[in-house]
């Protein structure tokens, strides 16, 4: 007949009278790893998951930074649109978001291509989040009413990099002009 000893083991009797002992602590073994991992690992991976947050937005930042100067001029309506893309898309307060478009438009002059923040897009955004940014990208375009073709190549040549296909990319340009006329 089994019984339950205080170290958390079942003997029973097995084959030709052999008792066996099997451990019946496994569950509490799991939750003390558990919460062993709660406290000790999760902030790191806590810090892991910001630090990935901020690449995604100074990347985003960048990129909208480039498309303000696409057309070789920086017009103040551009850049305070960026704000607000910035502001609304990452839930940043004001200065957290002129912040992150000064950064954005420092890496954007020291960087000779923008491959590297294309491809922390295109690694952590889903599809559809990688064509929210795209309509960013168009929005920043036509902020100005009109759409220069520097801007429209700087698009298409992101969404190639982010693997966004071009009638996707005209999709996000239409809902981006519907939304303009409404």
């Amino acid at each position: 007949m089994p019984w339950l000893n205080p170290g958390g083991r079942e003997a029973f009797s097995g084959t030709r009278g052999v008792k066996v002992f099997r451990d019946t602590s496994g569950m509490a073994m799991l939750k003390a790893l558990q919460g062993f991992i709660d406290d000790f690992l999760s902030p790191g991976a806590q810090a892991a998951a910001e630090a990935q947050e901020h690449r995604l937005q100074l990347a985003t930042a960048v990129l909208l930074m480039e498309m303000v100067n696409a057309d070789f001029e920086a017009r103040r309506e551009e850049r305070e649109h960026v704000l607000d893309l910035l502001t609304a898309e990452f839930r940043l307060s004001t200065a957290e978001a002129r912040r992150l478009a000064d950064l954005g438009a420092e890496e954007m002059r020291e960087s000779v291509s923008l491959f590297e923040y294309t491809r922390t897009i295109d690694t952590l955004l889903q599809p559809g989040e990688k064509l929210r940014v795209i309509e960013m990208l168009w929005r920043v375009a036509y902020i100005d009413g009109a759409l220069d073709k520097y801007e429209e190549y700087l698009v298409r040549r992101i969404a190639d990099l982010l693997h966004v296909s071009h009638r996707q990319l005209m999709q996000a340009k239409q809902r981006v002009l519907d939304a303009q006329d409404a």
